[in-house]
């Protein structure tokens, strides 16, 4: 797209994006090569977090390539910060024991087993059945805004701004989480483009 001169053209831009998430998950789930499913996982290894972004992070939540940026967004955020996910998660548990559950982290839920569930979850978008996997990563999701919410509230008195912020941060996990769980749906439903 850079070699064409002007601006680049919005209708092509959403066209490639929605191809190449139906390109990525279409070849992952058909081939069935635990090789391929490794380099797919690994993606953002490969590219970059940001190639994804210009690919992927403006297509709406609720479709294919907004849900693929999601979940490699989330995998790319445990393994830079694995200790404060681990923190995050392990606060939000008794809040979200079903979520909890649904996630299926192993115990205790410390920085390499979110690593590992949220490879689990990008493998199971190749191998498994989509729509658990996206159900597993919102479930991720409503613990992780369960555990920033009540460290937020553990904060507030002491401080305002940093609860603020974790709050802010709880709502957008929240949102994250809906939108993968109505994505899990749309799939069902053969609707998720």
């Amino acid at each position: 797209m850079d070699a064409q001169a002007g601006a680049p053209d919005p209708a092509r831009i959403t066209e490639v994006a929605h191809e190449t998430a139906a390109v990525i998950v279409g070849t992952g789930r058909a081939a069935h090569d635990p090789a391929l499913t490794t380099r797919l996982v690994e993606l953002v290894d490969e590219l970059g977090l940001s190639t994804l972004a210009e690919l992927w992070a403006d297509r709406p939540a609720r479709s294919l390539p907004g849900a693929l940026w999601r979940l490699y967004a989330l995998r790319e955020w445990v393994r830079r910060d694995p200790t404060g996910a681990a923190r995050d998660y392990a606060a939000g548990i008794r809040f979200a024991d079903v979520p909890h559950v649904v996630a299926g982290v192993a115990e205790p839920p410390g920085p390499d087993e979110l690593k590992a569930l949220t490879d689990a979850i990008l493998t199971g978008v190749f191998e498994g059945d989509l729509a658990i996997a996206l159900e597993r990563a919102a479930a991720f999701c409503r613990v992780i805004s369960a555990g920033r919410a009540h460290l937020a509230d553990d904060t507030d008195d002491h401080e305002p701004l940093v609860s603020s912020a974790q709050t802010r941060r709880a709502a957008s996990m929240q949102t994250t989480g809906a939108d993968l769980e109505a994505c899990a749906r749309l799939w069902r439903k053969d609707n998720l483009i």
